[in-house]
């Protein structure tokens, strides 16, 4: 079996066993595992911006929340619009893609803490607007009785109906997301990362590139939005504070910048953690920023590293040809 075959198989093996066991898993922890998927996918989106350019965006929340409120406005009866659900997640995305230019363009040229304080506030005064916006959003109420989502004449209901969604869905965005890292642009961004400066004169044009990577990162933010109003079939202001935002920064840095993998493993332990800590009411979020805190001092630079991405696997998958040290 050729190289391309083995890695296809060994990247298909894991979401078949997720969507296997999931049909026996009682309702909430479908629920948690739908959530580590979302979270996952949101964590591969923003790891364009953050882990291959190197740009901290602390504002990924504002392109969720645009997603969120696309499929809350166009399939509910607050303006009596009802469309179908493949054609607001592609809406949905455009809008949050063009939220990501226009955040792009006036960022361009900071750095460092200035652009995730700008990043910040882009995603606050999102935020404030869904909440101001009362004819338009309902305000600090919220949006209820949303459409339940169709597609392909199947009607998305219960977690488990949603993972049949989220798993294929994971999937396309980290084969997405791998081909972007081993592409020309991956490598672009990889010199924006290490050298913005260096990475011009050598006639990378770094605008085009960090506005490909703020677009396609929000791309998936808003797909993720409207997964997620689907799936809650009820939006308010309070799902998108600064808090989400930081949990899906914290995906990518626990998980490993850089790697889909990592993403992963990241909204993996992100969501489970606090789930575990359920008895622990009292000292929940302590012990939580404990445990976040010995993870990212054992590991610095993520549980799993660059080197250990899709690249690795396929090698390992083909009888090691390549060797560890090969570049990934």
């Amino acid at each position: 079996m050729n190289t391309s075959w083995r890695g296809a198989l060994a990247l298909l093996v894991i979401p078949a066993m997720v969507l296997l066991i999931g049909q026996f898993l009682p309702t909430y922890p479908l629920r948690i595992l739908d959530t580590i998927l979302l979270y996952a996918i949101l964590g591969m989106g923003l790891n364009i911006v953050v882990g291959y350019a190197g740009l901290l965006d602390l504002g990924y929340v504002a392109f969720y929340a645009i997603g969120a409120y696309a499929w809350a406005l166009l399939a509910s009866g607050q303006f009596g619009i009802h469309l179908p659900f493949w054609l607001v997640l592609i809406i949905g995305s455009g809008i949050a893609g063009f939220a990501g230019i226009l955040l792009g363009i006036p960022v361009l040229r900071l750095r460092g803490d200035y652009l995730a304080i700008v990043t910040l506030g882009f995603g606050e005064i999102i935020r404030v607007l869904m909440n101001n916006l009362d004819g338009l959003t309902n305000g600090p109420q919220g949006i209820s009785r949303i459409d339940a989502a169709h597609i392909f004449g199947f009607t998305l209901e219960t977690p488990y109906d949603f993972l049949w969604l989220l798993v294929p869905l994971m999937m396309v965005v980290f084969l997405f997301v791998w081909r972007i890292q081993a592409s020309a642009l991956g490598t672009a961004l990889s010199a924006v990362r290490e050298d913005q400066d260096a990475a011009r004169g050598c006639g990378i044009d770094t605008t085009r590139v960090k506005l490909v990577a703020f677009c396609t990162s929000a791309m998936i933010g808003g797909a993720g939005g409207v997964i997620f109003a689907a799936m809650q079939r009820f939006v308010s202001p309070e799902s998108f504070t600064f808090w989400e935002s930081l949990i899906i920064v914290l995906v990518i840095v626990v998980g490993g910048l850089g790697n889909p993998f990592g993403a992963l493993l990241g909204a993996t332990l992100l969501i489970l953690i606090p789930e575990m800590l359920r008895a622990y009411a009292d000292y929940r979020l302590l012990l939580y920023g404990i445990a976040l805190v010995i993870i990212i001092l054992a590991r610095p630079h993520g549980l799993i590293s660059r080197r250990y991405g899709p690249s690795w696997l396929m090698r390992k998958c083909a009888g090691g040809r390549g060797g560890d040290n090969a570049a990934v």
